[in-house]
Formats: C-alpha cells, sequence, structure tokens
C-alpha cells in the first residue's frame, strides 16, 4: 500500500485532497501545525494529524498543500528525511519553475494545481 505524507491537511486544498483520498487504496498521514486546521480535520472529516517526523518516515509521496510561499523552505526541511524515490508533489507550478525546491537527483517531483494556468506553454 503506497503512504502520502500531505502537509497542509487542514488548509482549503488539503481538506480537499483529504476528503478525496479518504477510502482510497492508500495509507494518507495527515500533517497540519495550526490548531483551527486540525480540528476542521477533525470535526468534518474525523481525521487525527499526526507529527512531520511520523508522517514522512516511509511514505512514498509527500504532497505539499501549503502556501507557495512555503513551499520551498518545507521541502528544503524535508528533504533530507526522504528516502530515494520518494515523490514530491507540490500545488503551485512558481516555487519548482522558480528553482525553490531541493536538487536531489533521487527524488521525483510532480506539479499540479487545478487553478493555475501552464507556464510551459509557448502562449
Amino acid at each position: 500500500m503506497t503512504t502520502i505524507a500531505l502537509f497542509g491537511a487542514g488548509g482549503k486544498m488539503g481538506v480537499r485532497l483529504s476528503k478525496n483520498l479518504q477510502g482510497s487504496p492508500y495509507r494518507v498521514r495527515h500533517v497540519e501545525p495550526g490548531a483551527a486546521g486540525r480540528k476542521r480535520l477533525q470535526d468534518e472529516l474525523g481525521i487525527a494529524c499526526v507529527d512531520a517526523d511520523s508522517a514522512v518516515d516511509g511514505a512514498e509521496v509527500v504532497i505539499l498543500a501549503v502556501p507557495d510561499t512555503l513551499i520551498g523552505k518545507l521541502a528544503h526541511d524535508l528533504s533530507p528525511r526522504l528516502k530515494a524515490g520518494t515523490m514530491v508533489m507540490t500545488l503551485d507550478a512558481a516555487a519548482p519553475f522558480a528553482g525553490h525546491l531541493p536538487a536531489r537527483d533521487d527524488l521525483v517531483y510532480f506539479v499540479a494545481h487545478p487553478c493555475h494556468p501552464t507556464i510551459f506553454s509557448p502562449e
């Protein structure tokens, strides 16, 4: 079973992802530093959060559903704790495009956001 560490799980996009991942074949470890976000997850979805170290321990996928300005810092903080082959997914195309993600050839980066236009189009 694939293990996902979902950072920012109690925020706007994090709750959407948490809701969509409920009942999926994935094991999801939810991380939310804010008390309001933790309460929202518990009240709306019955989900309890874990600390960052527990979340990334053995995770194959790390989703950074955090504010755009935190993606680079969080990715750099987590990078030394991620095993080779881990997929790091961000929900903002600007951070990786600007070079804010740690350079590790053994990590896989995936970028997607439903509200952002493509940054790679010829327009």
